[in-house]
């Protein structure tokens, strides 16, 4: 999660590391947005053990332009009758 303070005045954002939330300086942390190479490798380690999952959207936006241009009812529509 991303955690980000600004005071008044400053251009630099602080936020917090995804693996140990340790502050970091957006612009003087050079493994940004990683306080460490450490946390970068954990964190390579996590997509590469599959611990991060992208999902997939529910429907297929060409279905969705095709259901549209055919002036098909959304199934939700239809199942509520």
């Amino acid at each position: 999660m991303w955690v980000a303070s600004k005071c008044r005045g400053e251009r630099a954002m602080t936020f917090h590391c995804p693996i140990c939330k340790r502050p970091i300086n957006s612009e003087t942390d050079k493994e940004f947005p990683f306080c460490s190479e450490r946390c970068r490798l954990q964190d390579l380690g996590n997509w590469s053990a599959e611990k991060y999952k992208v999902s997939a959207p529910l429907m297929d936006e060409s279905e969705a332009e095709e259901s549209e241009a055919h002036g098909a009812e959304p199934e939700s529509e239809r199942d509520a009758e």
